[in-house]
């Protein structure tokens, strides 16, 4: 066999056997991309640990290859060319979500929804639930366990929900607007959605059925928006949007599915009322 293969390569130029060499090369490293895509998406097993999924949320995933479908989305048949990336959130937009209230029976809650600010929402009714009228949203969204029950306080309170103009309310954030009694967006304000996604946790706990989490949560959010009135429609566009792009909601739609019920406030004056316990 060794006598051959030096006969094989005194009978071929070196511009050939490179050639040969680069063409190698190459299909070994489709072949590796080809079984990381595989890994990434599912198609075979990931023969890592197994992780539990630590809490299921409508947020920005870690970054990964993008799937497929994620990439070509926008311009497969019946595709909807208005879906758009993740807004990037940075300063107070990227931090736990904080509640500030002010003037005009305002509770400002700004920024991301983590696992405990439903607890810290609470805290903040229970204060101050006298002088709360409207919570103000703008955030990117976080944990959906979280959101549903910041929107079902809200709703039990009886509180109004607004999305002031410019800001934006998405991802999970959605839910928390829909637990409103009243529900106000204002003139360029973005409402959008997208699937929900599983963030795992390295620790050490019972395998559990990932798409089956995912189901039930799905359930869950169905449920709750069709118990605040809002039209499921909602939720199929966030089911059909893919976890790495958003469906932003046009104004029109926001009121024919319900998601907004009255016209922003009028910009509030001085403060009059009580003062701040």
């Amino acid at each position: 066999m060794q006598q051959r293969f030096h006969a094989w390569l005194a009978d071929r130029a070196d511009e050939t056997i490179l050639r040969w060499i680069f063409r190698s090369v190459v299909m070994v490293t489709i072949a590796v991309l080809a079984v990381n895509l595989a890994t990434v998406q599912g198609w075979i097993a990931n023969p890592g640990p197994a992780a539990t999924p630590a809490e299921i949320e409508l947020g920005s995933p870690a970054p990964t290859l993008p799937s497929l479908p994620s990439v070509l989305a926008p311009w497969l048949p019946g595709g909807d060319k208005r879906l758009m990336p993740l807004p990037q959130p940075d300063g107070a937009m990227a931090k736990p979500m904080t509640f500030e209230l002010v003037s005009g029976g305002k509770l400002m809650a700004t920024g991301t929804i983590t696992p405990g600010s439903s607890e810290n929402f609470a805290a903040e009714v229970g204060r101050h639930s006298e002088y709360i009228k409207t919570v103000v949203l703008n955030s990117p969204g976080g944990s959906v366990t979280d959101a549903l029950a910041m929107g079902q306080l809200i709703r039990e309170s009886k509180f109004a929900t607004e999305v002031e103009s410019g800001k934006y309310c998405v991802s999970s954030c959605p839910l928390v607007f829909a637990g409103g009694v009243e529900r106000r967006a204002g003139d360029g304000a973005e409402i959008g959605v997208h699937q929900v996604a599983a963030i795992h946790s390295a620790a050490n706990g019972p395998p559990r059925d990932e798409m089956s989490v995912a189901q039930n949560i799905s359930a869950r959010c169905q449920r709750y928006l069709g118990d605040m009135g809002v039209s499921l429609q909602v939720w199929v566009h966030a089911m059909e949007t893919p976890h790495d792009r958003l469906f932003v909601f046009k104004p029109d739609e926001l009121k024919s599915l319900n998601m907004v019920t009255a016209s922003p406030a009028p910009v509030a004056g001085p403060a009059t009322g009580k003062p701040r316990s």
